[in-house]
């Protein structure tokens, strides 16, 4: 398992720590054992070629302790989601979860989620899932979110004509902030439904609900058009 993340050149990071508290020892040990048999691999790479028989590929970018995407990945045996998270520990705890349910359809990276898109060919995701990513909430520190225009056309790029892209914060202005570049991408059609009623596909995390924005979560759907 790759331990240092990596971030395109002279790219701001849009995250903040990358470990904290000691990882548990059974996590320590998958990270060695199983760790290398489900990192992705180096350089540039087509995601067909992890899983031979995949129906669809998915990409979770910030997948916290992985609870959202195992949950996916298990519902969804024959979809390949690869899922790249910054932390340390979420990876750890990632790892532990795929081990535990046994997922042969789950990859994983520990890193900038930008790097790995610029690393991904052209049509290849059918989904993409940022579920609340850091918000950077102070105005100095929005330069560091996620969603910024230049992400939005990589997106763009890595996902099939009407493939999905979730988005989701608990943050007010950062729903805002996400509905002004998506609009202003024209890239995208949406959002779709209720923003404020979670999607009937979405996996509540512990994350999710200890609530720790400014408002009830907002689920903002699109389609790449």
């Amino acid at each position: 398992m790759t331990l240092t993340p990596q971030q395109p050149h002279g790219a701001l990071r849009s995250y903040g720590r990358i470990k904290a508290r000691p990882i548990k020892a059974r996590q320590a040990e998958l990270l060695q054992s199983l760790g290398p048999e489900i990192e992705i691999p180096a350089g540039p790479f087509d995601p067909r070629d992890l899983m031979a028989d995949a129906e669809a590929v998915w990409l979770e970018i910030g997948f916290g302790g992985g609870e959202h995407m195992a949950g996916q990945a298990a519902r969804s045996p024959r979809t390949l989601i690869i899922g790249v998270e910054p932390f340390l520990n979420g990876v750890a705890s990632a790892v532990r979860h795929v081990d535990e349910q046994r997922l042969a359809n789950v990859r994983v990276h520990q890193g900038d989620a930008r790097e790995v898109a610029g690393r991904l060919p052209d049509g290849c995701l059918d989904r993409v899932f940022i579920l609340f990513p850091d918000p950077w909430p102070k105005s100095r520190h929005h330069k560091r979110r996620i969603i910024q225009p230049a992400f939005l056309v990589d997106l763009a790029r890595l996902l099939k004509p009407g493939g999905t892209l979730r988005f989701a914060t608990d943050w007010a202005e950062y729903a805002e902030w996400t509905l002004e570049r998506v609009a202003a991408s024209e890239l995208f059609r949406g959002p779709l439904g209720d923003p404020a009623v979670p999607p009937a596909n979405h996996l509540t995390t512990r994350y999710e609900e200890k609530r720790l924005g400014d408002c009830p979560p907002v689920f903002l759907d699109f389609v790449r058009l």
